[in-house]
Formats: C-alpha cells, structure tokens, sequence
C-alpha cells in the first residue's frame, strides 16, 4: 500500500496509492474494501465480480482503475466532504447516459432527456449523497460495455448493486479523506 501526499493545496495528510476490493466468500454479491490490515464491507454488483463487463449485466468490471472526482449532494451532508478528490455539488438536473444508442453513453448529462435512458444523479434514497467516478469504460469508451460506475453510498444490508461498489455511508466519508488523484480501485 504505498501513500502519496496530495497535490491538492492545503493537504497535507497521506493520500492511499491503491485500495482493493474483493468479493466474499459464498456470496459474490458483497465484497470486502481492504486498505492494508483494515476491512471494510461493502456490496457489490448482483452478478458478482466480472471480466466481461456489459451494460445491464449487473456485475462489477475487474481492474484496475482511477479514481476520477464525483460530486455530493450539499442539501443532505451540508458541507463538502474532505478528500483530495475534486468534487462538486450535484444538482437536481444532474443525469448519467447508459443509453447505448446515444453519443453521451457512459457520460454525463442534463435531465431530462426524453427518448435517452439515464439515471438520475439526484436521488431520494441516499445512494449518490456522495458518488465517485471510476475510470472504468472511459477512454476510449465502449458502447455497452458498461456505464456509471462508481464508488457510492451502500444500501441498508449491503444489498447488491447494479454494477458499483458501494460503502456505509460512515465508512465512505471516512475512506475520502485518505483518497487523492493518484489514488486506484483494484477490483478482483
């Protein structure tokens, strides 16, 4: 586990290099964050950890990927998160394309958007109060391979997710203030 010390100004706290994620013994659909010595729960995709990752599938890619930035929703946590992570407030017109058909897929976009499939950034339950964007799909992204996913808010039981992996809430704004720019997700 090698650190790094942000590049952000004002930072000074040691930043995690890489973080792993792997799934449980038994049940494939939640996993274990491990961060040297300390395990976290979490949940992961309903398919489990995949090699052949395809939209709608709902497994969780393996690899290894950047932690690109996310967004918060300021009305519920009240102030923005401290991590090295750039990250800015979502809005209630914040969407993401997982229309394949669409030359946004696996992007951001405004709401609404009639005739595109998205998911909405703003949501009642919780899930994006806090969202991180995985570099997974990205550059160059591949239609149907897979969109939107992140690291975010876990459901209550650690019920599976659509593909992401997903944390306590607790646990997830405790694990940004460790997370930076060169910071990675190993997955599998």
């Amino acid at each position: 586990m090698r650190q790094r010390r942000s590049e952000r100004p004002g930072f000074v706290r040691l930043t995690l290099g890489e973080i792993r994620v792997r799934a449980m013994i038994g049940d494939r659909r939640r996993g274990q964050l491990l961060i040297g010595p300390a395990v976290i729960p979490c949940a992961l995709g309903a398919g489990g950890i995949v090699i052949d990752k395809r939209e709608g599938d709902g497994g969780t890619p393996r690899g290894r990927f950047r932690l690109r930035g996310g967004a918060y929703r300021p009305d519920h946590l009240g102030i923005r998160p401290r991590t090295a992570l750039p990250l800015r407030p979502t809005r209630q017109d914040d969407g993401w394309c997982d229309d394949r058909r669409d030359r946004r897929y696996n992007r951001p976009i405004r709401l609404p958007a009639p005739g595109i499939s998205a998911e909405a950034m703003w949501r009642g339950d919780g899930l994006y109060d806090v969202v991180i964007d995985l570099d997974y799909n990205r550059a160059p992204i591949r239609k149907g391979r897979g969109s939107a996913i992140f690291l975010h808010v876990a459901r209550d039981g650690y019920r599976p997710t659509e593909g992401c992996v997903a944390l306590a809430r607790a646990d997830l704004l405790r694990l940004l203030r460790r997370l930076g720019p060169r910071t990675h997700l190993r997955i599998g």
